[in-house]
C-alpha cells in the first residue's frame, strides 16, 4: 500500500541535510553556550552563526531575534511581553488566529486587558479597515496571523501593517505557516514582532524564534539567567538551533522553485477532487492561499470518519490544525468564515510539501471518490 503524507502544515519531516548538520551537536560539540571555555565558545559560535543565518533570511539584525521553543512560545512571548510592559491595554486580533494567540488573549483578558476579536469574510480575510476602526487610544498591540493553517488564506499583512504604522501601534504577526513558504520582508510590511517555527520548514521540533523590532516595548515572561539578552531565560537548545538555521538556509535556496511546483500540485488535487466527487466545496481564498494548502468540505460526510478511512489507505491528512484534533465541533475557523455546519463538519485539509509527488496525488484521487461515496452511503444524512 502506498503511503502519502498530506499534513505538512502540522509538521514536516526533517530534511536529511538538516539532520546531518545537527548530529555533531549531540555528540562532539556538547558545550553550554554560556560557558566561557573552548567547549562553550564552540557552542556559542554555532548559536550565533545560526542567528545570523535566520536574521539574514528575514533581513533584520542579529540582535532582533530571540530563540524560543516554537511558535506557541513565540506567540505567548510577543503578546504577554507587550502586555506586561503596559497597564491594562487593548489588543486587536482576529477570530481565526491560532489557539496560541487566541488563548493567550483570553488569559490577558482575565488579567484585565481588553481584546477585540475581528471577524473575517467568507474567504477568511481580515479587512484592514476593520483593524483601523478597532484601534482605540489605549491599543497596545495588533496581532494578525500571516496565513491561516487550516484554509491557507494569506492575510493582507501589508495593508494592516500600514494601519499599525499610521497609529503607532506595534504589529505582531504569527508567521508560523508563511515563514519559509512565501517571500516577504518584515521591514517593508511594518511588522514589529514575528513568530516562526522550525518544524514547519523541515527543521526539528521544539525550536522557533521571535523577531522583536528594535525599540519595541516589552518585558520578559520567563525569568532566570541572562540568555537571549535577558529576553528569554534558559540554556539554548544548540542542536535544534543549528538545525533550524540549516533548514532556513535550504528554504532560501529552494523556496521559490518548490512553491511553484507545490502550487501546481495543490491545484491539480483540488481540480481532480472537484471533477470526481459531487457536493464538494473549497474553503479559503481561491488564489490568495499558501502554495500547498487545500481545505475542502464534503457534504454528508463526517471529517473524522473520512480521515480514518484515508488513514487505512495510507493517506495522512487532517480536519484542520493539529492543535485542535479530537474536537467534535466544527472548525472555529470555518465557523468564523460563515461556512454552514453541514459543510464545516466534513472539512478535510490536505497540505503538500517537498516530498509530495504527482504519483502521490494520482493515488489520492483514486482513493478519495470511493471513500466519500462509501461514507455517504453509510451516513443517515446521505446527500441525494
Amino acid at each position: 500500500m502506498r503511503r502519502v503524507y498530506l499534513d505538512h502544515n502540522a509538521s514536516t519531516p526533517v530534511h536529511p541535510e538538516v539532520l546531518a548538520a545537527m548530529l555533531p551537536y549531540f555528540s562532539d560539540r556538547y558545550g553550554n553556550p554560556s560557558s566561557i571555555h573552548a567547549f562553550g565558545r564552540e557552542a556559542r559560535d554555532a548559536v550565533e552563526a545560526a542567528r545570523e543565518a535566520i536574521t539574514g533570511f528575514l533581513g533584520v539584525s542579529k540582535e532582533e531575534l530571540v530563540f524560543t521553543s516554537g511558535g506557541t512560545e513565540s506567540d505567548n512571548l510577543a503578546l504577554k511581553g507587550v502586555a506586561g510592559a503596559h497597564d491594562k491595554g487593548h489588543i486587536v486580533t482576529s477570530q481565526v488566529e491560532h489557539h496560541a494567540v487566541l488563548r493567550t488573549c483570553q488569559a490577558l483578558e482575565r488579567a484585565g486587558h481588553a481584546v477585540t476579536y475581528l471577524p473575517v469574510d467568507g474567504c477568511g480575510l481580515v479587512d484592514p479597515e476593520d483593524v483601523r476602526r478597532a484601534i482605540r487610544p489605549d491599543t497596545i498591540l495588533i496581532s494578525i496571523m500571516y496565513a491561516n493553517s487550516e484554509v491557507g488564506t494569506v492575510m493582507p499583512i501589508k495593508e494592516i501593517g500600514q494601519v499599525a504604522r499610521e497609529h503607532g501601534v506595534p504589529f505582531h504577526v504569527d508567521g508560523v505557516q508563511a515563514f519559509g513558504k512565501i517571500p516577504f520582508s518584515v521591514r517593508e510590511l511594518g511588522i514589529s514582532l514575528l513568530s516562526c517555527s522550525s518544524h514547519k520548514v523541515y527543521g526539528p521540533k521544539g525550536i522557533g524564534g521571535l523577531y522583536i523590532r528594535r525599540g519595541t516595548k516589552m518585558v520578559a515572561v520567563q525569568h532566570g539567567g541572562d540568555h537571549e539578552r535577558r529576553r528569554r531565560a534558559g540554556t539554548e537548545n544548540v542542536p535544534a538551533v543549528v538545525g533550524f538555521a540549516h533548514a532556513v538556509r535550504i528554504r532560501a535556496r529552494d523556496m521559490a522553485e518548490e512553491a511553484l511546483r507545490v502550487t501546481a500540485l495543490r491545484d491539480r488535487l483540488w481540480e481532480g477532487v472537484r471533477d470526481r466527487v459531487p457536493d464538494v466545496r473549497l474553503n479559503g481564498h481561491p488564489t490568495r492561499r499558501l502554495p500547498g494548502t487545500v481545505n475542502m468540505s464534503f457534504r454528508g460526510v463526517e471529517a473524522e470518519s473520512l480521515i480514518l478511512a484515508l488513514d487505512l489507505k495510507g493517506i495522512g491528512a487532517s480536519a484542520g490544525s493539529a492543535c485542535t484534533s479530537g474536537s467534535l465541533e466544527p472548525s472555529y475557523v470555518l465557523t468564523a468564515m460563515g461556512v454552514p455546519a453541514e459543510w464545516a463538519l466534513g472539512a478535510l485539509r490536505c497540505s503538500l510539501g517537498r516530498s509530495t509527488s504527482a504519483e502521490d496525488l494520482d493515488y489520492v484521487l483514486e482513493v478519495i471518490p470511493a471513500v466519500v461515496a462509501r461514507l455517504r452511503a453509510l451516513s443517515p444524512a446521505t446527500v441525494e
